[in-house]
């Protein structure tokens, strides 16, 4: 999916306000999707899925790093998600559907805390980028 220029610009403004809560909506939409989808706790076996979760948190910083960091690429995703998408095709193998669970948590966390600034403009393009995100994220299951 081609992110238009008008998207880049929208996807750029909405993650500048997400700010230094990038972690913190990571977490919550994890939370949330376990929840909401329980058999996506099946890839974190070994992990303390209860509320405010220390482990949680981690991985929650960690997909906020990431989404960070393609938002700062959004030119290049497949250049800037290349070595996640090794890692979630070869080593982790988690089934491609999940990445579409957790772009829909995040965006009910984007909007939950910022919606005043969830258009239907930001909405499409947020929603769009975290397509492409999971697309690249994918390209190396087939």
């Amino acid at each position: 999916m081609v992110l238009s220029p008008a998207d880049k610009a929208n996807v750029k403004a909405a993650w500048d306000k997400v700010g230094g809560h990038a972690g913190d909506y990571g977490a919550e939409a994890l939370e949330r999707m376990f929840l909401s989808f329980p058999t996506t706790k099946t890839y974190f076996p070994h992990f303390d899925l209860s509320h405010g979760s220390a482990q949680v948190k981690a991985h929650g910083k960690k997909v906020g790093d990431a989404l960070s960091n393609a938002v700062g690429h959004l030119d290049d995703l497949p250049g800037a998600l290349s070595a996640l998408s090794d890692l979630h095709a070869y080593k982790l193998r988690v089934d491609p559907v999940n990445f579409k669970l957790l772009a829909h948590c995040l965006l009910v966390t984007l909007a939950c805390h910022h919606a005043a600034d969830f258009t239907p403009a930001v909405h499409a393009s947020l929603d769009k980028f975290l397509a492409s995100v999971g697309t690249v994220l994918t390209s190396k299951y087939r």
